[in-house]
C-alpha cells in the first residue's frame, strides 16, 4: 500500500465518489466527487487529483486534490452519484434530489434538474409538508431510483419531471441504501435488517423477494453488488459486522464476518477486481478485505495495520454442489478458504470515515475530521 494523501477541507464529508471513466477509454481516473454535511453550508465539490509521485525540489511529493468547483447544496448532503460523466445526482436531508451539471469549460456546477418534493412524511403526526431525508440514490441511465426515510421508493428518468413510479408505503421503516441487481430490479436495505429486491416490471407494491438477519434487527445502512455476479450482496450495519448475501438461496447471509468496531457507513467491492472489498467505518477505520486466493501463504489471522486479531467467519450455507469455478470467492464456504486478509488503510484512526469510492488503482474516502484522503496506488 504506497501513501495515502490527507487533504483537510475545513468541512465534513458525507460522501466521495470518483467520476467514471468512459468504457473503452484510456483515460485515467482523475476526478472526484464530494458532498458535505452537518455544515453551515453544506456543498457539493468537483476535485481533481494532482500529479502525485513527482518530487519536488525538498523531497516532498507534489501535487494535491485541486478543488475543481463546488456549489452549494441545501440540507446535508445523504448521498451522491455520478450519473454521466457531467452530471452528479444529490440527494438532501431535506427530502430533494438534486441533478448538477458539470461545466468543464468553465468548471462550474449547476443544477440541471430537481425534485423538490422526493420524500416527505404523510399521515397523523405529521405536518402536511414535513419532508423526510433521501437517504439514498443510485443510477443506471437514464433511470434514477430514490429511497428515503420515508419508506418510499422513487424512480425517475433524467428527463422527466415527474416520477416515472413511486412505491408509498415500500416500507414501513427507514430505507438506508438501494443499489441495482439488473436493470429492472433493485435491492433495499432498511433499519430492521431486511434486504428486500423489488422488481418494476410487476405493477404492485410488494417485494419480490425478502431476506433478512435472523432474529436480531440491526439496522443495515450499506449495500454493494458484486460487479460480475449480481447475486452476490454484501451489507454493512449498526453493529460493523459486514455480510454476504446469496439471493438466489435462503433468507439468510451465507457468511457474517466480525469487522468493525461501530456503524459500518458503506461497503464496495471493486469494479473491476470484485475478490477486493473495501468497507469504512464510525470508528474511524477504513479497511481493504481480500479474499483472492493467490494471496501467499493467507495466515487465519486477519492483518490489520501491522496488529493481529483473530476474527471469526461462519459460514451458514454450505455451497460444496455448486461448481467451483462459477462461484465468487466471497461464497467459497470450505474453512480452508474462508480466510481473508484485511488491511487497515489510514495510518491512524480519525473521527468517524463516512464514505469511499475505489475505481482502477485509486481510492478516496471522506470524514469527519474534515479530510480527504486518496490513494493511486491501491495494490502496489
Amino acid at each position: 500500500m504506497e501513501e495515502i494523501y490527507a487533504k483537510f477541507v475545513s468541512q465534513k464529508i458525507s460522501k466521495t465518489r470518483w467520476r467514471p471513466v468512459p468504457p473503452g477509454s484510456l483515460q485515467t481516473v482523475e476526478t472526484f466527487a464530494t458532498g458535505s454535511w452537518d455544515n453551515e453550508e453544506n456543498y457539493v465539490s468537483l476535485w481533481s487529483i494532482g500529479d502525485f509521485g513527482n518530487l519536488d525540489s525538498d523531497g516532498g511529493f507534489e501535487g494535491d486534490h485541486q478543488l475543481l468547483c463546488d456549489i452549494r447544496h441545501h440540507g446535508d448532503v445523504m448521498d451522491l452519484q455520478f450519473f454521466d460523466q457531467e452530471r452528479i445526482v444529490a440527494a438532501s436531508s431535506t427530502g430533494c434530489v438534486t441533478v448538477f451539471l458539470h461545466h468543464p469549460n468553465n468548471q462550474t456546477l449547476s443544477v440541471s434538474q430537481q425534485w423538490t418534493r422526493a420524500h416527505y412524511h404523510t399521515g397523523p403526526g405529521s405536518p402536511s409538508c414535513s419532508s423526510a431525508p433521501c437517504t439514498g440514490v443510485v443510477c443506471s441511465n437514464p433511470e434514477i431510483v430514490t429511497v428515503g426515510e420515508d419508506g418510499r421508493i422513487n424512480l425517475f428518468r433524467a428527463d422527466h419531471k415527474e416520477a416515472i413510479r413511486t412505491i408509498d408505503n415500500a416500507d414501513s421503516s427507514t430505507l438506508h441504501a438501494v443499489t441495482f441487481l439488473r436493470t429492472p430490479e433493485i435491492l433495499t436495505v432498511n433499519s430492521i435488517g431486511q434486504l428486500k429486491i423489488w422488481d418494476f416490471r410487476q405493477q404492485g407494491n410488494e417485494p419480490s423477494q425478502i431476506l433478512s438477519l435472523t432474529g436480531d434487527r440491526v439496522p443495515l445502512h450499506c449495500v454493494d453488488r458484486h460487479p460480475n455476479q449480481q447475486h452476490v450482496v454484501a451489507t454493512g450495519g449498526q453493529d460493523g459486522m459486514l455480510s454476504i448475501w446469496d439471493v438466489r438461496q435462503g433468507t439468510m447471509p451465507v457468511s457474517l464476518l466480525k469487522a468493525h468496531e461501530a456503524e459500518m457507513w458503506e461497503v464496495h467491492f471493486h469494479p473491476s477486481n470484485p475478490d477486493h472489498l473495501f468497507t469504512c467505518s464510525e470508528d474511524g477505520s477504513l479497511w481493504h478485505w481480500d479474499a483472492s486466493t493467490d494471496v501467499p501463504e493467507k495466515s487465519s489471522l486477519f492483518h490489520q495495520g501491522g496488529r493481529n486479531s483473530t476474527f471469526l467467519s461462519h459460514s451458514i450455507s454450505n455451497q460444496a454442489n455448486v461448481h467451483q469455478s462459477l462461484i465468487s470467492s466471497w461464497l467459497i464456504t470450505d474453512p480452508a478458504k474462508d480466510r481473508i486478509e484485511i488491511t487497515s488503510l489510514l495510518p491512524n484512526r480519525t473521527l468517524s470515515v463516512n464514505s469511499l469510492d475505489v475505481l482502477g488503482p485509486c481510492l478516496v474516502c471522506g470524514t469527519d475530521a474534515e479530510a480527504i484522503y486518496v490513494t493511486r496506488q491501491l495494490f502496489s
